[in-house]
């Protein structure tokens, strides 16, 4: 996340070393202004953790190609509707992952 944020703070950064060092297209220093690439972390990390739930939900499902050979199954079997195994895959994820208030 430091690397992001010295790249968004530094826009002449082509090059950094450990988060530490930076350089631009010649080859030559950037001085890294400390306070800017903290205050983008801190901006960053806001970002990352306000999706938080979106990353947990949608991992909580599913692969594609697994709900889709359920909704075939489903359609097949004349479950298209709330009897069927793909539905209650689905809920059972809404249920287990509310969305926070």
């Amino acid at each position: 996340m430091r690397d992001l944020a010295i790249r968004n703070t530094h826009a002449s950064v082509v090059t950094i070393n450990g988060g530490i060092d930076a350089w631009d297209a010649n080859g030559d220093v950037v001085d890294l202004d400390e306070s800017a690439i903290a205050t983008e972390v801190t901006r960053l990390q806001a970002v990352y953790d306000a999706k938080a739930y979106q990353r947990t939900r949608a991992a909580a499902y599913p692969e594609l190609k697994e709900q889709l050979d359920l909704l075939y199954k489903d359609m097949l079997a004349d479950k298209g509707d709330k009897t069927g195994t793909w539905f209650a895959a689905v809920k059972a994820v809404k249920d287990a992952t509310a969305k926070p208030e």
